[in-house]
């Protein structure tokens, strides 16, 4: 059984929060993905969806809930129910990213702030295992967690009103990639030539929590020839079965 009390509160007339201890973790994230499993499997037709955050679950109901105590009690239940999950199957993305200058448009700032070179700030943020927590935000952005502490840096005070579509930044203790086209506050240190959401395929989004994202450093001429084969459907994203 789980170490952790979550906490259960009613969020609307549709839905049940439910919270565990407001931190980045592995340990609380395989709670989260274990528990939203088993109120999938348990409650089935009866919810809309378990979505899943950092450090959260929200219930979404498919009709009014008239009896809060009971619905809440029912999750416990089934929280209460878990035992030791054996680990699902997750996967290793390898994430081609291009740190060219011509992408790299906060670079200069973290180096001087952080008394790093461009190559420490390059190695650093490509050699880290990142842990897929939560989509969210835009559709395809992943939030994720593991950045080396060297590398956390505030977010901007003022927004860009526009940042390319691909392009890798890094947020407070966080990194993370612009899925498209789209305002952010976010450091940006190069971009990545993939897609991160396409609503044409079966599966828009290639990663789900629990997923593990390396970035690969690549040339600007191997962004230009990856980009390419994205375009034309062709581009076979690395990945690995990990546990």
């Amino acid at each position: 059984m789980s170490k952790f009390k979550p906490t259960y509160k009613r969020f609307n007339e549709k839905a049940i929060l439910i919270e565990w201890p407001f931190e980045i973790s592995e340990t609380i994230l395989s709670d989260v993905l274990n528990l939203k499993k088993k109120i999938e499997n348990a409650l089935g037709y009866r919810i809309i969806e378990a979505r899943s955050a950092y450090q959260s679950i929200l219930v979404l109901y498919t009709d009014y809930i008239f009896d809060e105590i009971h619905a809440i009690k029912e999750l416990e239940e089934i929280y209460n129910s878990m035992s030791n999950a054996v680990p699902s199957q997750s996967k290793l993305w390898k994430i081609p990213v291009c740190y060219h200058a011509d992408f790299s448009l906060d670079i200069e700032e973290i180096t001087q702030s952080k008394n790093l070179s461009k190559d420490d700030v390059i190695r650093l943020h490509s050699e880290a295992i990142y842990t897929v927590y939560f989509i969210g935000f835009l559709p395809g952005f992943l939030y994720l967690g593991g950045l080396n502490e060297r590398l956390f840096t505030p977010r901007k005070e003022i927004p860009r009103r526009q940042i390319e579509k691909g392009a890798v930044a890094i947020g407070g203790n966080q990194t993370g990639v612009y899925p498209n086209e789209s305002p952010g506050g976010w450091n940006i240190i190069g971009n990545s030539p993939i897609d991160f959401f396409n609503h044409q395929k079966e599966k828009p989004c290639f990663a789900k929590a629990g997923d593990r994202i390396q970035f690969v450093s690549v040339s600007l001429k191997e962004y230009v020839t990856i980009k390419a084969l994205v375009k034309s459907g062709v581009y076979n994203l690395e990945s690995e079965q990990v546990v």
